[in-house]
């Protein structure tokens, strides 16, 4: 454009028109060489486009005809998996109808067998249904029988060790007389002439003795010795304490009798609330109120199976005391409940009611820790509400179970054996029981081809059972169940 506008400048200046021509032809040239470069390109851009495009078009149909091949796969999968499913169905199907007839087969067979059982056996189907069901009875009581065995055997080796262990620190911390019991009481005399004078005429003297202390004086044949007789310890004492000082005095009349009763009776009274202090003392018990030890004094003169009650309760609340400090337990409720366990003794030739039930009062009149008044009321029974109540338990068995602290009259002692020895006869498939060790086993002999092995240690808790249940015994007692087999062969 500016070329156009200077030729025609040119042609207004008055320049040639040749000039002019050459330049518009100049012009005219550049201007369509200009038009070719710019055809050229636009050719170029649009071989570009086109190619482009082409080469889009060509993507897409290779992407459509490879998403055409996708589905044509899926429709031939899909096409075998139906085929298969209806082939699977066909065939569920023809297994259905034929299990159908093999059920009804197997009914029929049933019915068959059934009805042949019943005429072979003599027995409905409601008869051996119990038959069967007895039998499956009897199998799993032989299987919990096993089971309970080995979890009880499971249980000891875990238990008896700890128990073993803190007993035996009790028991070897512990050392303690026997006491035995007597009924009886010698009072010596210093020449056989003393015999008369405690007679006195025609007998007055010694009725007076026996009216005011309420025992019996033997007088016999023994040189320079008479015995008093009483099944009441407290005043069998008072007796013998009288006796000697009417002895040493030498004045043996009716009232000189009765005033040495009675010095004798504040002498024994004083004796049991001194033994009552001392037992506290040593047992380590406190706060305890007076007459209460009172109580625990009269223990003194009262026995069990030969076995001094006070020595015992003291005994027992040591060891209690021991037991609960090796375990964690009330210490000084344990020993308080040891020392008080028998309390009730004190008073059972006085009021009505066992010496458990008699010691609960007692506990309830004083004001009694109620740990230890549980411990006095629970000593004896099975279930226990408290861990003080079943050491205190423990303690008692040890106390009285330990080798020579009791005894018993032979008539009782053969009679509880026996007892002992017809408990474990009484029981199927016990062929002989013995009772051994002084009535602390049982010892029972089995018949090997009415019971096994698993059922003779059901056997064994059974007869312990029936034994704590039935048998009154002191410390405990050990049921062995002996199962033997024999195989005997002769050669010739």
């Amino acid at each position: 454009m500016p070329n156009i506008f200077t030729a025609v400048l040119s042609v207004l200046t008055g320049k040639g028109i040749k000039a002019a021509r050459l330049e518009a032809q100049q012009i005219i040239e550049e201007a369509e060489e200009q038009k070719r470069k710019l055809a050229l390109e636009g050719r170029e851009a649009a071989l570009k486009l086109r190619s482009s495009a082409e080469e889009d078009v060509k993507e897409r149909r290779r992407d459509l005809r490879s998403q055409e091949k996708r589905l044509r796969q899926r429709e031939e999968g899909f096409e075998r998996r139906s085929e298969a499913l209806e082939r699977r169905e066909s065939a569920t199907l023809s297994k259905e109808a034929h299990i159908e007839q093999i059920k009804a087969e197997t009914e029929a067979l049933k019915e068959q067998q059934v009805r042949n059982l019943e005429s072979l056996g003599g027995l409905t189907a409601d008869e051996a249904r119990e038959v069967i069901l007895n039998r499956a009875e009897q199998d799993m009581n032989h299987e919990l029988a096993k089971r309970y065995y080995e979890l009880e055997q499971q249980m000891r080796q875990k238990v008896d060790e700890e128990a073993k262990k803190v007993i035996t620190l009790a028991i070897q911390r512990l050392a303690s007389d026997v006491v035995s019991e007597r009924s009886t009481s010698r009072v010596p005399l210093p020449s056989d002439d003393m015999k008369g004078r405690l007679i006195g005429r025609e007998g007055r003297n010694i009725r007076a003795m026996e009216a005011a202390t309420g025992v019996d004086i033997l007088i016999d044949d023994t040189p320079e010795m008479i015995t008093i007789s009483c099944f009441d310890p407290v005043r069998r004492e008072i007796a013998r304490i009288a006796l000697e000082k009417l002895i040493q005095d030498g004045r043996i009349h009716p009232s000189r009798i009765e005033d040495m009763v009675r010095k004798s009776q504040t002498e024994v009274e004083e004796t049991i609330y001194k033994s009552g202090e001392e037992a506290t003392f040593d047992a380590g018990v406190k706060g305890l109120n007076p007459e209460l030890k009172k109580l625990l004094g009269r223990l003194k003169y009262r026995y069990s199976y030969g076995e001094n009650i006070l020595q015992h309760s003291v005994e027992v609340s040591l060891l209690a005391g021991m037991i609960a400090a090796e375990i964690g337990a009330d210490i000084e409720v344990a020993k308080a409940g040891g020392l008080l366990h028998d309390i009730g003794k004190a008073l059972t030739h006085e009021v009505q009611g066992s010496h458990v039930d008699i010691g609960d009062d007692i506990a309830k009149k004083y004001g009694i820790h109620p740990g230890v008044r549980r411990a006095i009321v629970e000593h004896h029974e099975d279930d226990r509400g408290s861990i003080e109540a079943l050491v205190v338990a423990a303690a008692d068995a040890i106390s009285a179970a330990r080798p020579g602290a009791r005894k018993e009259s032979l008539e009782q002692y053969i009679q509880r054996l026996e007892a002992l020895e017809g408990v474990a006869t009484s029981f199927k498939g016990v062929e002989k029981a013995y009772a051994i060790q002084a009535g602390r086993e049982v010892r029972i002999i089995v018949k090997p081809e009415d019971l096994d092995d698993y059922q003779s240690a059901a056997l064994a808790r059974d007869v312990a059972k029936k034994v704590e249940e039935d048998l009154v015994y002191p410390g405990q007692i050990k049921v062995t169940v002996v199962r033997e087999t024999r195989k005997v062969e002769i050669a010739h």
